[in-house]
């Protein structure tokens, strides 16, 4: 794939895969999230001419040719990161699966098989989009991800609202073929002036259609 003119001095910040919250030191708390959107995202921006900076949760991936990434673990971690890389930034898209909940403690030792039951403090995660969508070095374009198994249009217009952001992707993990662990996905990306299908492709093919919806809205034009 050769350079895109729309793409040539264009940073862009992407965040991809799951978090993994620690129990104790044999478990935690994760998600399905294989990060190959994020991932897609990153290697076609990169391709496009972009200068292209990846926070990464836990993943197997390779890193895409011409990528700098960062490997993180943790909630606290991916927000450090990406708070960290956000100066001079001209678009963020928060492609990875980030924990709502994280346990209140971290046990030191493996929590041993005692009870019948065993019970878990859940305490709420920082909310890095919004935080980002708020922040004195927000990028020109913030971008969220929504994967959602029912009502994907209301969840999604809800989230593009309450966290002011420029878009929101949503795709129906529930649906066969697309979404987590699968290498085909399609969206639906809202924003203030309505709505964009991007149908059944590769995640590659995909990416490539939402970074020209991202170019668009930074006003670079073919």
């Amino acid at each position: 794939m050769s350079h895109d003119p729309r793409f040539a001095g264009l940073r862009l910040l992407v965040s991809a895969g799951p978090t993994y919250e620690d129990i104790d030191p044999v478990r935690f708390l994760g998600n399905r999230s294989s990060g190959k959107m994020g991932f897609a995202i990153a290697a076609e921006a990169a391709a496009l001419g972009a200068e292209v900076t990846l926070i990464a949760g836990p993943v197997t991936l390779p890193t895409p040719a011409g990528v700098r990434r960062i490997d993180v673990r943790r909630v606290l971690e991916m927000r450090a990161a990406v708070l960290a890389e956000l100066p001079g930034q001209d678009a963020y898209i928060a492609a990875a699966a980030v924990a709502d909940y994280m346990p209140e403690h971290t046990a030191a030792q493996k929590i041993k098989k005692t009870g019948d039951t065993l019970t878990l403090i859940l305490v709420k995660t920082p909310d890095i989009l919004a935080e980002v969508a708020n922040h004195a070095d927000r990028p020109r374009c913030v971008v969220g991800f929504a994967a959602e198994t029912a009502e994907l249009e209301r969840y999604a217009l809800g989230k593009l609202r309450e966290k002011r952001l420029d878009m929101i992707a949503a795709n129906d993990v529930s649906q066969p073929g697309v979404g987590f662990e699968c290498d085909d996905n399609a969206l639906t990306v809202f924003s203030a002036e309505g709505k964009h299908e991007i149908g059944h492709g590769t995640k590659a093919e995909v990416a490539r259609e939402l970074l020209g919806l991202v170019a668009e809205r930074l006003g670079r034009t073919p």
